[in-house]
């Protein structure tokens, strides 16, 4: 059927259709006008079609979805935003954002993401337009923030920027203001005010100030021994604090003839203090008898460094720092220094012969303190002047809060006993009559030493526990009438007092941190800010502490540098009466590379070590040291075969003044070419070194004239054609057997030097270095072969004396013999006589023997020995070649 038309029953904006196909009856739908979403999403309505007959066919519903474009962006309902906050708080919600956006979807229409556009603002927005701070606002840092953002669809397209004012209201808290969160402290630059703009806030409360109390505490528990006091080792710090040099250090650090501290746990890290750790009974050690006399006499000083805690266990215990106690068969304290129930106490019983047995004498002292117990690095020194005795903590003389401290024990003398000697211990006490250590301690010990016979000064005790670091007071002429600044004696509290809050916050203000050690153990020190403040109404108001820290940075590693002459040249006269082997050393302390500047002389050095290659032969070599020098600065010096080395904490100058005056001295230089010395310097316990710096000095050897070295030298030079004088022409050393000289023998006193085969092209200075060489040689060759001959020629004389007597004395006795004896010789028959032909080979083979040994002389031991056995062998020879015809001799 054909279709003739298709009509629209309802008013669209669409226009009618013209069929493609009025047989199949496919027809096309076209929009009378371009479609907009925004006003209408769908259309819905009907067709009919008409065929060509008229007849109508039934109604089709057609729906029509209009698809969205992103053709709008989005847009802020509010122009722009203004809200006040009030400082010190963080706010959940600010102020909520709301943008809108006309696309008719959601994909364009909706709002998916907001932006803040301001960088480096405290400020965050979420996708849901919520704006809050991430961080508390500070009026006096910004009063107000202005802040940009954006929205974006869910397209992407982004809207107009937005302004949002922050503005920050000023609330007055009670308090400290102006307080940093940290203070960063360079190593090295001295005072650093902590809070130079600190201001208290008092706000509108109602108060009259009466008075105001602010204290400043510093922290340094956790540093060392209780602060940044261990630059140097305990026997560095008491030279350099000029300490008595009578005081014997009982824990030294392990070393020769040092060995009995080798089993305890020890922690040197990398300061100077080396800290031993003692668990008990089992780490006790035992003091060698020839350390010490056990004999402590009626003055004396007790000094160690501490730490040490309250056990859970019998407080009652007894913990031994130190004992002195019969070797055997008793148990008899004689003296020690131990921690019993947070006590320390002392024990020095009375020996018989220094007191009436029937009389009570002191023999404990008690002193209960807190510091005992606490854990914490602390310095005691138990000073005794019989009777009087005597607690320094710190450096500073102990006062007890109460009048009964110390306790005075009194006890009977010890009873005499014969054959008991004692023993001294660390760490425990000896039980004689057990064999065994008991009351062993626990805790940490360093530095611990007797001074016997004197008291250590006072300010001695107060140099060697005074710390590096510490809070600084502010000027005196800033302290106004009725104020008050307090400190402790280790000066990490300063407390200011007035009644006028100007001044105090003026006072806290010049409060500074300063560390002098010139390299400070880098970290955080802890720093607090305690105010309390009394009305005149007799209320006091609470102020919240303040905390901050001192952070200290890592110090720059310094560097020692030694500089000099590296290598000079001597005769042997200065070899034999001594020549100075750092003539001109210079040692610079310099600051690490970054730093600018030249190194400059100064600062502290501890040791310097001068090693010899090959080691020093002690038959005909010394190296002596300025010992005058080394004992008026108080150093230590050791001398071996292998060099010498100086110790002690002092000034760089003075260890080179040392180094300057520093002789070698060699009688029999002869043996070498050269020798070598190997410097190197160090600071802080070694933790700083030095570059190794060495020095040469070559022997120059006596020289012969170049005719005479033609004529006797063992070495043969090759002369230079003249037509090329430039041409290189090899050396050749030719070794005759004569005998060596001495500089190149293999000598018994270890000085050897190995016969060394040299190829090189001569030139004009390798040549005369040549000949200088062969003529060394050939003085040596000439008087050793000349010393030979003369010896020679002696012994040939006093044998051929000899000889001369032996012959007469022979011919003599056989005279005697032909007179006493009458021989009937008529039928005697000699066949052969030979003894005067024998007599003429002999004297003719010693003939030239003789001639043979005067060209032979260096073997002319050799020659005598040979000499006797051919003459024993001649001997026998003519005794069997003379033959008798004894048939007809008769008697």
């Amino acid at each position: 059927m054909d279709i003739g038309k298709l009509w629209f029953n309802y008013c669209a904006p669409f226009r009618l259709i013209q069929l493609r196909n009025e047989v199949t009856g496919e027809a096309e739908l076209l929009a009378k006008r371009p479609l907009n979403c925004e006003k209408r999403k769908n259309y819905k309505f009907d067709i009919t079609a008409i065929s060509c007959d008229g007849i109508e066919s039934e109604n089709v519903t057609v729906r029509v979805k209009v698809n969205d474009v992103n053709e709008f962006a989005p847009v802020f309902v509010d122009p722009s935003y203004v809200v006040s906050v009030d400082e010190g708080r963080l706010y959940d919600e600010i102020v909520t954002l709301r943008a809108e956006d006309q696309d008719c979807s959601p994909k364009y229409g909706d709002i998916c993401r907001y932006e803040l556009l301001t960088k480096d603002q405290p400020f965050v927005v979420d996708s849901e337009g919520v704006v809050r701070n991430t961080e508390i606002l500070d009026y006096e840092r910004s009063h107000n923030h202005i802040l940009s953002f954006v929205a974006y669809d869910c397209g992407m397209k982004r809207s107009q920027p937005v302004m949002v004012t922050v503005k920050v209201n000023r609330v007055c808290h009670l308090g400290w203001k102006g307080i940093p969160k940290q203070v960063e402290y360079s190593p090295g630059s001295g005072r650093q005010e902590l809070f130079p703009s600190a201001s208290l806030e008092l706000c509108s409360v109602p108060c009259s100030v009466e008075r105001v109390q602010s204290r400043i505490g510093l922290v340094t528990n956790h540093i060392g021994k209780g602060c940044d006091r261990d630059t140097y080792s305990v026997p560095a710090q008491r030279k350099m604090c000029g300490a008595s040099d009578s005081s014997i250090e009982l824990l030294p650090s392990p070393g020769p003839g040092k060995e009995w501290t080798s089993p305890l746990h020890s922690d040197e890290g990398h300061e100077g203090d080396l800290i031993f750790q003692f668990e008990g009974d089992n780490s006790g050690i035992r003091i060698p008898d020839e350390v010490m006399s056990h004999n402590l006499t009626n003055t004396f000083t007790i000094s160690s460094w501490m730490k040490h805690k309250s056990h859970s266990a019998d407080k009652h215990t007894k913990e031994h720092l130190i004992c002195n106690s019969d070797s055997r068969k008793m148990n008899r304290h004689h003296f020690a220094l131990f921690v019993r129930n947070c006590r320390l106490i002392l024990l020095l019983r009375r020996e018989y012969m220094e007191a009436d047995l029937n009389t009570f004498q002191p023999a404990e002292w008690r002193w209960k303190l807190p510091q005992v117990c606490d854990n914490e690095w602390h310095h005691y020194s138990v000073q005794a002047n019989l009777p009087e005795v005597n607690l320094y903590v710190d450096g500073h003389l102990f006062h007890p809060e109460t009048s009964d401290t110390p306790e005075v024990i009194d006890d009977w003398p010890l009873h005499p006993t014969r054959g008991i000697e004692t023993t001294m211990t660390v760490g425990a006490c000896w039980q004689g009559s057990e064999g065994i250590m008991k009351h062993g301690f626990v805790g940490y010990l360093a530095g611990l030493s007797i001074l016997s016979g004197s008291l250590e000064s006072p300010r001695v005790l107060s140099c060697l526990t005074r710390c590096q670091e510490a809070l600084d007071t502010p000027a005196m002429e800033l302290l106004q009438p009725s104020m008050e600044l307090l400190t402790n004696n280790e000066m990490t509290q300063i407390t200011v007092e007035g009644n006028n809050v100007t001044n105090v916050e003026t006072l806290i203000r010049r409060v500074a941190y300063i560390n002098n050690r010139d390299f400070p153990t880098p970290g955080r020190r802890p720093v607090s800010l305690t105010t309390n403040i009394l009305c005149t109404t007799g209320k006091a108001l609470k102020i919240g502490t303040s905390e901050s820290f001192v952070v200290v940075l890592q110090p720059h590693q310094p560097s020692i540098e030694i500089n000099g002459t590296t290598n000079f040249v001597k005769e042997y006269e200065a070899f034999r009466q001594g020549l100075r082997i750092f003539p001109d050393i210079s040692i610079y302390l310099s600051a690490a590379a970054k730093e600018a500047g030249a190194p400059t002389p100064g600062g502290q050095l501890d040791e310097c070590s001068v090693m010899v290659y090959p080691p020093l032969n002690p038959d005909h070599e010394t190296l002596v040291l300025p010992d005058n020098l080394i004992a008026e600065l108080g150093l230590a010096a050791t001398v071996t075969r292998q060099g010498a080395t100086i110790s002690g904490a002092h000034n760089t100058p003075n260890y080179q003044k040392i180094l300057r005056q520093i002789h070698y001295t060699n009688r029999k230089p002869a043996y070498y070419l050269n020798r070598a010395f190997k410097l190197s310097c160090s600071e802080l316990g070694g933790r700083f070194t030095s570059n190794e710096y060495t020095q040469t000095v070559t022997v120059i050897h006596p020289q012969l004239s170049v005719d005479k070295v033609e004529d006797d030298s063992d070495v043969v030079v090759n002369e230079l054609p003249e037509s090329h004088p430039h041409q290189e022409t090899k050396i050749e050393a030719t070794h005759h057997e004569n005998p060596l000289p001495a500089h190149h023998k293999i000598s018994p006193q270890h000085a050897h030097i190995k016969e060394v085969h040299i190829t090189e092209y001569a030139n004009s200075k390798n040549l005369q270095g040549a000949v200088a060489s062969s003529a060394s040689h050939a003085v040596t060759i000439i008087v050793v072969v000349c010393v030979g001959f003369l010896v020679f020629l002696v012994v040939l004389g006093v044998l051929r004396v000899r000889a001369v007597h032996s012959r007469g004395a022979t011919q003599e006795e056989a005279n005697a013999a032909d007179v006493e004896m009458a021989w009937d010789d008529s039928a005697l028959n000699i066949t052969v006589n030979p003894m005067e032909m024998e007599m003429g080979e002999t004297q003719h083979l010693r003939d030239r023997d003789d001639d043979d040994s005067s060209d032979e002389g260096s073997n002319f031991n050799d020659e005598l020995e040979e000499s006797s056995d051919d003459d024993d062998e001649e001997i026998v020879t003519k005794q069997k070649e003379l033959e008798w015809d004894d048939s007809t001799l008769k008697i």
